[in-house]
């Protein structure tokens, strides 16, 4: 009985619980508008712009300085576009404001306050009420785990091109939160699974042996990877929130170093994938792949 016991309490544990219907409106717009937000030194917001955009071939608009936050403050802003995905770049010229800095992505919705009544309902708790921006309005949402995001509207709707290939939010969590946040998210995202592996290669995120648990999901905001872990990582893993896919993985290494950029994990392989890690000028982390040949 014991031994029976013991097998059903570990296949709950690694069984997808995730079918919990949502039963509010999908508000995302297309991954194209979804950005990874990354705070850079402003003595290293060039290099780093100069970096990614070659990395992945893309361009940046015009750098601005504004208020983006409800309280006073100072930063340098810009979008970088890139097929493989973009980034807001936030160079603070005032101590950031807390908890700025600890969101790791915007994601444009088509009605803000239903959005953030929505992700309430879903799970998520607001952190950051609503407020007003240069070019429309925001708010930050924490989903359980701690996992931060901003969701933001805008006032003039843009247009942006579809994105070659969509990145990947990458969520390091315990086994504790892990099937809260997914279940939480995917209800207010309309999202899906679209594969559980819960005895993934340890070797995948800097590992010597054993297993741990990856899910993917997909929605209306683009991809997301659940890593759930024991919190043994070594460095780099774990400070990457985004990973990049792109046609010719050892050509786009060539253009990230050559751009200044380091590589901090060897291209490797990962099941379907070949995969590396790279540190951008002023400490952005980054996972970068291409499908598997």
């Amino acid at each position: 009985m014991r031994l029976r016991t013991l097998f059903l309490s570990i296949t709950l544990a690694v069984a997808p619980t995730f079918a919990f219907a949502a039963t509010t409106p999908d508000f995302s717009v297309g991954p194209q508008y979804d950005t990874t937000h990354v705070y850079v030194a402003p003595q290293d917001v060039d290099a780093f712009v100069r970096s990614f955009a070659a990395t992945f071939e893309g361009q940046s608009t015009k750098q601005g300085i504004a208020t983006v936050t409800p309280t006073p403050s100072s930063t340098s802003t810009q979008l970088v576009q890139t097929p493989s995905g973009a980034v807001s770049v936030f160079g603070f010229r005032t101590p950031v404001p807390y908890p700025f800095g600890l969101e790791r992505t915007g994601y444009l919705v088509t009605d803000l306050d239903a959005a953030i009544e929505a992700a309430e309902q879903a799970g998520a708790a607001t952190v950051v009420t609503a407020f007003d921006d240069p070019i429309g309005r925001d708010a930050i949402v924490s989903w359980p785990g701690g996992v931060n995001m901003q969701l933001y509207w805008h006032t003039r709707k843009p247009s942006y091109q579809a994105l070659r290939h969509v990145p990947e939010n990458r969520i390091y969590l315990p086994a504790a939160s892990a099937a809260a946040f997914v279940q939480a998210f995917t209800r207010f995202a309309h999202g899906k699974v679209v594969s559980d592996d819960a005895r993934a290669p340890a070797t995948d995120i800097g590992g010597t042996k054993g297993t741990y648990r990856r899910i993917r999901l997909e929605s209306g905001y683009g991809k997301a990877t659940v890593l759930v872990t024991d919190g043994h990582l070594a460095w780099p893993y774990g400070s990457e929130v985004t990973g990049y896919e792109v046609d010719d993985l050892d050509a786009a290494l060539a253009r990230a170093t050559q751009s200044g950029a380091k590589l901090v994990v060897p291209a490797h392989d990962e099941g379907d994938r070949h995969a590396a890690m790279l540190q951008f000028p002023g400490g952005y982390v980054a996972e970068i792949h291409a499908a598997a040949r």
